[in-house]
């Protein structure tokens, strides 16, 4: 074990005065926390750029290429490398590697120890680690050949994992390249949303207040619950069913088409018999949609259309929080095909979809491994 204030040489940046025009729009490339994600690995420009004045009157040192980026705030644990010389805000602590490490190995470790990174985090307003805090942290030191062999294994395991999300996200191109194909261009009638579901049924909102979760026996679905246009039972959150005895309009049959309409709105996912008697919160709104008139997926496919999606957003509304009015999803314009067109696009629906989880399977697993390797590595 090393600490990683012996291997390496941990430094910050900071933001050029933001009223001084002369410091800004230049040619040095200056990062912030918010530019890096989950997929992050080399970093070769930014969203803003500085002067060389800029840099020089701020005290600011080029990062030289390299040099792995670790946000310290907001949020803690981001990692990246550096693919050039660059500067950063104060929002990082950047490690500049000795011989000792190879810049890769740290990256993926840090990767690793998220968790236990926010864990350090101290602060009032909001949690920080210092320089300090990171020198202190240590890692397991083989020899740089091993850690070369640990890289080369890590990221082929990655690699893997970004051909199967790349095969997922190609199969629903081929979902929406069909939807146009399709109803592109047609000129088919539009029918209001309302006129679309269940004879005696109405849109209605969710659970307003469902409490804490609990050991009850209800659950109910959120927003955070429809991952990539499906429902997921990893997380659902239970509570007593008398809470949801006010709330029968939403309770489900497990066969409803749900659509977010607080916070990101308009996203949606199928029920089925798996999620029968469980209900919802105040940001789903539930639609029990008329199989006589409009096929379930064909609708979903419709909602996630640009042309929808852009009615939903003119229509999203509200400062502290965003959310669509009922009352305009119940007028929102829906195209309708006939409804053996609507079948046929079905049908081709659920073929990919028999792909999706075949891809999706294997991308569970290619992911198992990854999680293991670097827990191995790193503990």
């Amino acid at each position: 074990m090393a600490k990683l204030g012996d291997i390496c040489t941990v430094v910050s940046g900071s933001t050029p005065k933001t009223g001084v025009a002369e410091y800004w729009d230049g040619t040095v490339k200056w990062i912030t926390p918010a530019e890096l994600n989950e997929d992050s690995f080399y970093i070769t420009d930014s969203v803003r750029h500085i002067t060389e004045d800029g840099k020089e009157k701020t005290g600011l040192s080029y990062l030289p290429k390299g040099t792995v980026i670790l946000s310290s705030r907001a949020p803690i644990g981001k990692t990246a490398i550096a693919g050039c010389e660059m500067c950063c805000n104060q929002g990082f602590k950047n490690l500049i590697c000795s011989d000792a490490v190879y810049n890769e190995y740290l990256y993926f470790f840090l990767k690793s120890k998220t968790n236990y990174l926010n864990s350090l985090g101290r602060g009032a307003t909001f949690k920080e680690i210092s320089k300090s805090i990171v020198e202190k942290i240590e890692i397991p030191l083989p020899n740089i050949e091993k850690q070369h062999q640990i890289v080369k294994e890590l990221k082929a395991t990655r690699n893997l994992i970004a051909h199967r999300k790349q095969q997922l996200t190609k199969l629903d191109e081929l979902i929406k390249a069909r939807f146009v194909e399709m109803f592109g261009d047609k000129n088919y009638h539009y029918e209001s949303l309302i006129n679309l579901i269940l004879d005696g049924t109405s849109l209605s909102y969710g659970i307003v207040q469902p409490g804490n979760d609990g050991t009850g026996d209800m659950g109910v679905l959120r927003p955070v619950d429809i991952v990539d246009g499906k429902l997921t039972m990893s997380s659902i959150k239970y509570i007593d069913r008398s809470i949801g005895e006010g709330f029968k309009k939403t309770e489900l049959d497990g066969d409803e088409l749900l659509i977010t309409v607080r916070g990101t709105t308009g996203i949606t996912a199928l029920t089925d018999g798996r999620f029968a008697g469980m209900n919802v919160t105040r940001g789903i709104a539930v639609i029990r949609y008329n199989r006589k008139k409009i096929n379930p997926l064909y609708l979903s496919a419709y909602f996630n259309t640009d042309e929808s999606q852009r009615y939903i957003q003119e229509h999203t509304r509200g400062a502290t929080l965003q959310q669509i009015n009922l009352s305009d999803l119940r007028i929102q314009r829906i195209m309708l095909p006939p409804l053996s067109l609507q079948n046929q696009f079905a049908a081709f629906v659920a073929e990919v979809d028999k792909s999706k989880v075949e891809v999706q399977k294997a991308l569970d697993q290619t992911q198992l491994l990854f999680d293991s390797l670097m827990q191995q590595y790193f503990g």
